[in-house]
């Protein structure tokens, strides 16, 4: 103890002595705490901070984007838009063609800015000389393929020919010109020659496009070409006067099928079932397969059934043929009609049914006698009917009318043959006719989008509707109460439009769900008006509810395209659709 407390007096001690040098005068100066001063010329360095801010922001501004950043804050440039995208590649990141960068089916293809002159003259050059412009160099020609034959050719292209070569190709064209005229080339002037304003040089140069005619009149024609002028009017005139079918000729069949074409009470095989009439006038949705007619080696591209009856269907083929098919007995084929040498695209049965017409590729219209498959007559444009009707009045079942895929619609009087009018006012070929308005009115669609009205006889349009939304409409069919149109819209929907004055669309009724894109597939009403019904590009044939627009039933009818379909007339819960894989179905 005695010795910490001789540390403490000691310590204070030490202490007192410290503050008695502070103060006494005689101690080393005091240290005072001065501010360091720089021996440096002062400098403004707003200079040098601005400096420093440019090149951080050059940094930023040459940097390129980063592709994953949704927004920018500045104004990038060129360069940085289009600068690659660089980093560290990730283990799994796709790069080139895995990234989507393909244009090519070969992979990325860049665009080169070269004009086609430019690259003809280089290819042509090369397969000619062996050499052409290399198109990577940057700048400067430098030059791929035989350097030997380069500096021979002191590297023209095809396209620029030296001087002396082209003057060199003239002397020889001209000498071999005057060796033909007679080899009198030596006495012949040259100043004459070379001048286009004598005649020397109009005659050594007669083959000129810019030679003029020097020859005199020509002489009488010799016998020959007076017979070869005779026999070409001749034809020329027999084709003017004569019958004006220009369609393919070719010989009408037919062949019956059935047993014998009359009963023993005399009547014919066309003569309707006496007890045939309709059950009741409320239609119901078929639900299976009935009957299959296999008859045809393609496609079936329209059916009809007969008038009012309904006990024979007729059907038109892709394999050139048409034949009518029993629906009540044995479902068999009656006969077949032979008289086209294309595809048949449309029939058409006249009020009674005794006689129709058929329209093929090959650009004939056929009116033919259903009972005993003669040919009536044959009628022609020379371009190819899509669609033809008789007058459904039955006053006028002598009046045809075709829509054409010359853009008109001819009538033809069938009794004369001859053209009675021309209704020429679509923009596309015609592909229906549809009566309205008791027979006194026809509407048409095209494939320039549109339907027109025509007044029966006077060929002047009365309604035209053409609307920016509509697509062509290739099939049209008219509602039992003739109230309504039903036409097939090719963007996949039946619309309806009124029969009234003013021909509107009817917004509130559309069916829909088919597809028929490309495909002119029927569409056609139940007797009783209940139902539309229409085909489809893939086979099924359609059912909807014409109050709710509704579908109601779905049939896989057909391997292809369900292109026609026909509503028995009698018998209220029979369809007979028809197909491009050359069948024809009853359900």
């Amino acid at each position: 103890m005695d010795l910490i407390q001789a540390y403490k007096d000691k310590a204070d001690d030490g202490d007192d002595d410290r503050m008695s040098d502070l103060s006494s005068p005689d101690s080393s100066p005091p240290r005072l705490s001065i501010a360091p001063k720089s021996a440096a010329p002062k400098v403004d360095d707003t200079m040098l901070s601005l400096t420093v801010a440019d090149a951080i922001a050059n940094k930023s501004l040459s940097k390129p984007l980063d592709p994953t950043q949704h927004v920018v804050e500045f104004n990038p440039t060129y360069d940085q838009l289009w600068a690659p995208i660089q980093g560290p590649a990730h283990p799994y990141a796709k790069d080139g063609l895995a990234q989507g960068m393909r244009n090519h089916k070969l992979g990325f293809v860049e665009n080169a800015a070269i004009e086609p002159f430019v690259f003809d003259e280089q290819y042509n050059t090369f397969y000619k000389y062996g050499y052409a412009a290399d198109p990577s160099a940057s700048a400067g020609y430098n030059y791929v393929g035989d350097l030997d034959a380069l500096k021979q050719n002191d590297a023209i292209s095809v396209y620029n020919i030296p001087q002396h070569e082209q003057k060199k190709r003239k002397l020889e064209k001209k000498k071999e010109a005057l060796e033909k005229e007679g080899g009198d080339a030596e006495e012949v002037d040259t100043e004459e020659v070379q001048n286009p304003a004598t005649d020397t040089w109009l005659l050594k140069n007669r083959k000129s496009p810019w030679a003029g005619k020097k020859e005199g009149l020509q002489d009488e024609l010799s016998e020959e070409q007076k017979k070869y002028a005779e026999e070409y009017a001749k034809k020329k005139g027999e084709e003017r006067d004569g019958n004006k079918d220009k369609g393919e000729v070719m010989s009408d069949k037919s062949t019956f099928h059935g047993k014998e074409e009359k009963d023993y009470q005399g009547r014919s095989w066309i003569a309707p079932p006496k007890d045939a009439k309709a059950t009741n006038d409320h239609c119901y949705i078929p639900k299976r397969l009935v009957h299959t007619w296999s008859g045809h080696t393609r496609g079936v591209s329209a059916i009809r059934f007969f008038p009012k009856q309904g006990h024979l269907i007729l059907s038109a083929g892709m394999d050139n043929k048409v034949k009518i098919w029993d629906v009540y007995n044995s479902g068999k084929c009656m006969r077949t009609y032979m008289g086209h040498s294309k595809a048949v695209r449309d029939i058409s049965f006249c009020n009674d049914g005794t006689k129709f017409l058929t329209a093929g590729y090959d650009k004939n219209i056929k009116y033919w006698d259903t009972e005993t498959g003669q040919v009536i007559s044959t009628f022609s444009t020379g371009k190819i009917p899509y669609v033809v009707k008789l007058n459904p009045d039955d006053d006028k079942q002598n009046i045809l009318l075709a829509g054409m895929s010359d853009k008109k619609i001819v009538q033809w009087d069938v009794n004369t043959g001859q053209i009675t009018q021309e209704y020429d006012q679509h923009l596309g070929a015609v592909n229906t006719i549809t009566f309205v308005d008791n027979n006194r009115r026809f509407v048409t669609s095209s494939d320039d989008k549109s339907l027109r009205v025509w007044e029966f006889g006077i060929p002047v349009v009365i309604k035209y509707i053409s609307e920016p939304h509509m697509h062509s409409m290739p099939a049209i069919s008219l509602h039992p109460n003739g109230n309504w149109l039903a036409a097939q819209s090719l963007d996949n929907q039946i619309l309806i439009y009124s029969t009234r004055e003013r021909f509107q669309l009817n917004k509130k009724k559309r069916f829909a769900g088919h597809i028929v894109a490309g495909y002119a597939c029927q569409v056609n009403f139940s007797p009783d008006g209940r139902f539309v019904m229409s085909g489809d590009g893939e086979g099924k044939c359609w059912f909807w509810d014409w109050k709710s627009c509704k579908v109601f039933r779905t049939l896989k009818c057909h391997n292809g395209v369900c292109i026609g379909a026909e509503w028995h007339p009698l018998e209220q819960s029979k369809v007979a659709t028809c197909g491009w894989d050359g069948l024809i179905k009853y359900w």
